[in-house]
């Protein structure tokens, strides 16, 4: 298998379950006990997460090329941002490394559009739902994405950033997040695309009212295709 390094700590409930996600995937296509070769390299996201609210995304990037490079130098033949916001400096974290990046997003679409499901909507932080970094890759794909809901997204911004980015779940998050998802169901949309990973701790994946496009478990299957020899 080639090797990949993780840019992660954004948050470490994210790493973790990309860590788990990549493992159990390697797994299931391998020879018993198996174990993925990474490198992960974990930020310190309290001093980040600073940054990217004040919007200082140069010394953001600044930080996330650094992790690149220290990867790259370490052996990882391959990279991904465990982090969707964070693809927002994407292009300049590519620029500066010799090794390929794999777009959270891009990997979305692709299957996306191999399954046929083009209109969707879009939750994750109140960045990746409002801007075109990522919407714009998606849309790429020729995925149609529905307008966001401003009060929903003020509701799923405050429950990733207050709860879900220091391990907490609780039952008023997961009833919240089920009322907007059965909002979009009702208003006509094919499709929720999951793009943050934390998400994943209040939202049922696999049994929902809408096919779920989870961000996290695409990016991974991604990445274990080209550590497995995919292109």
């Amino acid at each position: 298998m080639r090797k990949l390094g993780l840019i992660g700590g954004m948050s470490w409930v994210s790493t973790g379950s990309y860590l788990e996600h990549i493992n159990r995937l390697v797994q299931r296509r391998s020879p018993p006990r198996t174990t993925a070769p990474l490198l992960i390299e974990s930020i310190d996201f309290s001093n980040l997460h600073e940054l990217r609210d004040g919007a200082d995304w140069d010394e953001v990037a600044e930080v996330l090329i650094a992790s690149a490079r220290r990867l790259e130098d370490a052996g990882a033949e391959s990279l991904i941002i465990c982090a969707n916001s964070m693809h927002k400096i994407f292009d300049r974290i590519v620029a500066e490394v010799n090794v390929p990046v794999l777009h959270v997003a891009d990997c979305i679409g692709t299957r996306m559009e191999r399954e046929g499901i083009l209109d969707a909507a879009l939750i994750g932080r109140r960045d990746v739902m409002t801007e075109s970094f990522f919407r714009q890759r998606l849309v790429a794909h020729g995925v149609d994405l529905r307008a966001p809901d401003m009060d929903n997204v003020e509701v799923i911004d405050r429950i990733i950033h207050d709860e879900l980015m220091i391990g907490k779940a609780s039952r008023q998050a997961e009833r919240s997040l089920k009322t907007i998802i059965t909002q979009i169901e009702q208003a006509g949309a094919k499709a929720v695309v999951l793009a943050c990973t934390e998400l994943e701790l209040v939202v049922d994946v696999d049994a929902n009212v809408l096919p779920i496009f989870d961000s996290t478990r695409i990016h991974c299957e991604a990445a274990v295709d080209w550590m497995l020899g995919g292109n």
